[in-house]
């Protein structure tokens, strides 16, 4: 039997009507760690794309939008629908309700992390369930692709000359991308003073050309980014990554 797309790629991390705190901190730390997020404040329109995504994972707050009860109905339907049983659920809230927490445990068979006293040790138990749940699959980096975008170019220079190009896709690893002028960069040639422009983040780093192919008549070039690569730089890509997900994913959830 051969290996499905969310063992290869990883599953789709939901979090259905998260707060403020659980954004700024829970989903933030999942992005860094290279797990692949989004956010839904619709709990149909959610249900519809867990359909097409049967394999994803989602976290609720029972505390957030809907009466517990109607939680519990939701997240019910969820698991007994046959196109949608095999979705993950866990609970994300400060509801430290002792007999509310054993009937998720118990009887809804849902994991149920209290976000109330410490978030460290939430987020930690957060990710320990995703680990169980082999939520990157053999994937090991998040990669963003695009279609042309004037918000996000590179600039690099080589023999003295600065050539600007079109980012295709991009990683924490590397990037690839189109060269105006079509230079001729051969293999492990090392770039430095590289520009990078993901939106409104600008970001200085310094790369290998790894190779190149031929996509459409145009040659891209395949960059991989120095171990030299400032780790703030990092932490930006892969808040462009999440923000370059979440909007194609808005769509579906439209």
């Amino acid at each position: 039997m051969g290996d499905s797309e969310a063992d290869i790629s990883g599953k789709k991390i939901f979090f259905l009507h998260p707060t403020v705190v659980v954004q700024n901190r829970i989903i933030d730390e999942l992005v860094q760690q290279e797990y692949e997020v989004y956010i839904s404040k619709d709990k149909d329109a959610l249900k519809r794309v867990l359909k097409k995504y049967p394999n994803s994972i989602v976290f609720v707050d029972i505390n957030e939008n809907m009466q517990e009860k109607e939680w519990e109905t939701w997240i019910t339907s969820i698991k007994n629908d046959p196109e949608t049983k095999n979705v993950s659920i866990g609970i994300v809230t400060s509801n430290d309700d002792e007999l509310i927490k054993r009937k998720y445990l118990l009887t809804v068979k849902v994991p149920y992390t209290v976000l109330k006293f410490d978030l460290d040790k939430a987020i930690a138990h957060i990710l320990q369930v995703l680990q169980t749940a082999d939520a990157k699959g053999r994937r090991k980096f998040i990669r963003a692709t695009m279609s042309a975008d004037v918000n996000t170019t590179v600039n690099l220079p080589y023999t003295g000359i600065f050539f600007n190009g079109q980012i295709k896709d991009i990683s924490v690893v590397g990037l690839s991308c189109t060269l105006e002028g079509s230079p001729e960069i051969t293999k492990n040639t090392l770039l430095k003073d590289i520009q990078v422009k993901l939106q409104t983040a600008i970001l200085k780093v310094e790369g290998i050309i790894f190779g190149s192919r031929v996509d459409d008549n145009e040659k891209v070039y395949v960059l991989l980014f120095t171990q030299r690569i400032d780790p703030e730089a990092r932490v930006k890509i892969r808040k462009y990554i999440q923000h370059n997900l979440q909007n194609k994913m808005d769509k579906e959830l439209r």
